[in-house]
């Protein structure tokens, strides 16, 4: 209920002009055009306020006896915009009058690219840790008990993969439900998860024993929760699905990058008082006349330090640049941002002036309704007040069978892809069996045969197909497709090329027969996961309708793919092993196979949420109905 102010009204409001609009002030209650006070009731239907130009204009007086002038005529022709908590400042454009969504998206376009970078920079340290640590595993286990026969040490390297990847399985969950918490928030748990993988680092790299490297490779799985924790934010940082294609890719694609860079760096820096002797070693140039002592000492160190190092500058990152995306702890202070907006204020070297918004002898003129300055001058950097938390939903709100089954897929898919990374390494290096040991069609054993060079350059093969896939040839497609339509077009890929690989050990060894024939296997599985990685993801963010339960969701998928990467290598180097002894190499193949299509059958039964960007968009079409409907 708005009544007229108590006072007596002067001229200067019947003769003044408003700064914004340039017109004489409209009464919103009054006979005699005086402006009218707002409401305590009014003021709770705008929860923008502290965004429109009182924020930043105060002289000291009594809120409640300043007059406020009425809105000016709104053009109609375009829509109010509505900043939401989480947007960066927004500016309007009037020569564009074509609709967003009619714009192409590209990499350039998309939103917060500087949020996004960091991200990726964060993602990028374990892949190229877990691809550098492979390169030379098998040579520090023998390190450390030379008289060990080269089965035990498979063996011990099979045990520290799986280590890393069941602790993840064990503590995603938990670490996804700190995520959720009002008190701890997204950030924080990034900055642990980075933290205990730089510190697995640094010790696998000084251990000098089996039962150490294992001791710090299940730290690093218990304290690592990042794929995630990125995820989620990637999530609230990309509100409109149309950027989703690209942004989820970005997490797959340090895969690939990882898989080129990391055995090239673990390979060149492992052992280097050996590898680079006349630099490092006795008598060489650094070494002096005994050599680099902690080289010698701990020869498997540099390549880990590397890794520890490229680990720590992403954890700084992460605690200078990358905001919280919590819906509560958003809106907390965050002591790293300070510092950071600081350390480039001052190493940018530049001064920031101000200068009145207006000239006017009364600035309590200024003082004008919140929802229509929004429109026209630049929103205050203060922040709104945090809303209430959410009641979080129950369990079948949560556990929808959408959601189940999409997390069903999400495992099938994960196991069949970790078990093809870790029977591939051992196919390409494993002897060819003798020609007379073929027993039909289907019964024959051995592999490839290829030295640790050649399978190496295998790697890298892997790596320049996917790649370029991921970064011009998905988001065209996805955007065409759609995500589950693409997902289904291309995951049967991943079974044909399981169906095939073993056949290959029956090609004649000629290069010229052997590397294309793979190429195109390899492919058809680059090209399967390509589509299907992003596209998993995306679904499993978009069957979550709640915010307060995304991290949970996301921790929940990474345990649950954890859980895959433990097994698919497991069950698939013990098939592998059967076959080669039973001369029956192609059954644990056919088995990924028939595995990849039960998943592909599944994708027939799911359908993609709405994630949660439409009861945004719902809330804040009912906010503007509101405030609207207050004037």
């Amino acid at each position: 209920m708005l009544s007229p102010q108590p006072h007596e009204p002067s001229d200067r409001y019947h003769h003044h002009v408003d700064p914004i609009s340039g017109q004489q002030p409209i009464s919103e209650g009054g006979d005699n055009g005086f402006p009218l006070r707002r409401s305590s009731t009014d003021e709770n239907n705008h929860p923008d306020d502290t965004d429109s130009i009182n924020t930043v204009i105060h002289d000291g007086d009594a809120e409640s006896n300043r007059p406020l002038l009425a809105p000016p005529p709104i053009i109609t022709q375009r829509p109010l915009s509505i900043n939401t908590p989480g947007d960066s400042t927004d500016e309007d454009n009037d020569d564009d009058d074509e609709p967003a969504s009619e714009k192409p998206v590209t990499w350039s376009s998309l939103p917060k690219k500087g949020q996004l970078a960091i991200l990726t920079f964060a993602r990028l340290s374990e892949p190229l840790t877990q691809t550098s640590l492979q390169a030379y595993m098998f040579y520090q286990l023998r390190s450390f008990n030379p008289s060990l026969p080269d089965s035990t040490i498979s063996a011990q390297a099979g045990l520290l993969q799986g280590s890393f990847t069941a602790a993840q399985f064990l503590t995603a969950v938990w670490w996804g439900r700190l995520a959720d918490a009002e008190w701890m928030g997204r950030k924080k748990v990034l900055m642990i998860g980075l933290s205990g993988t730089c510190l697995s680092c640094l010790g696998f790299g000084f251990s000098r024993s089996f039962a150490v490297a294992a001791v710090f490779r299940t730290l690093g799985g218990v304290l690592n929760s990042n794929v995630g924790v990125m995820r989620t934010m990637i999530a609230e940082i990309i509100e409109e699905k149309k950027f989703q294609s690209r942004a989820f890719l970005l997490l797959p694609m340090c895969f690939n990058i990882g898989v080129i860079i990391g055995p090239i760096l673990g390979g060149m820096l492992a052992d280097p008082a050996k590898n680079f002797s006349h630099l490092f070693g006795p008598g060489s140039v650094f070494g002096g006349e005994d050599g680099v002592w902690w080289m010698q000492r701990w020869p498997f160190l540099l390549p880990n330090l590397l890794s520890a190092i490229f680990i720590f500058a992403s954890l700084v990152a992460v605690f200078l640049g990358l905001e919280e995306t919590h819906e509560v702890a958003r809106y907390r202070h965050d002591w790293g941002r300070k510092l950071g907006r600081a350390l480039v204020k001052n190493l940018s070297g530049r001064r920031r002036y101000y200068r009145p918004l207006i000239n006017h002898p009364d600035d309590e003129s200024l003082y004008i309704d919140g929802s229509v300055a929004s429109r026209s001058v630049p929103s205050s950097p203060v922040r709104p007040r945090a809303r209430p938390p959410h009641k979080r939903p129950g369990f079948r709100q949560i556990w929808t069978p959408n959601v189940l089954l999409t997390l069903l897929v999400h495992f099938l898919l994960a196991f069949h892809t970790s078990a093809f990374n870790a029977m591939t390494f051992v196919f390409l290096s494993a002897p060819r069996a003798p020609q007379d040991s073929r027993e039909g069609f289907f019964r024959f054993g051995g592999g490839l045969g290829l030295s640790s060079s050649r399978v190496g350059l295998a790697t890298a093969i892997i790596g320049v197909i996917g790649l370029p896939l991921q970064i011009f040839v998905y988001p065209q497609v996805q955007s065409r497709l759609g995500t589950l339509a693409s997902f289904r077009a291309f995951l049967p890929f991943s079974p044909l090329a399981y169906a095939l690989m073993p056949f290959l050990v029956l090609i004649p060894r000629h290069p010229w027969l052997v590397w294309p024939a793979f190429t195109v296997v390899v492919g058809l599985q680059v090209i399967s996961r390509t589509f299907a990685l992003p596209a998993a993801i995306i679904l499993v963010n978009n069957s979550v309708t709640n915010p307060s339960v995304l991290g949970t969701i996301h921790g929940v998928a990474q345990s649950i793919a954890s859980g895959a990467r433990t097994l698919g290598p497991f069950i698939g180097g013990w098939g592998l092993g059967l076959g080669f002894k039973d001369n029956l190499v192609g059954g644990i193949w056919w088995f990924l196979a028939l595995e990849a299509l039960v998943g592909w059958l599944l994708l027939w039964k799911i359908y993609e949420g709405g994630g949660i960007e439409q009861p945004q968009q719902q809330q804040l079409s009912e906010q503007t109905e509101e405030n609207e409907g207050n004037r």
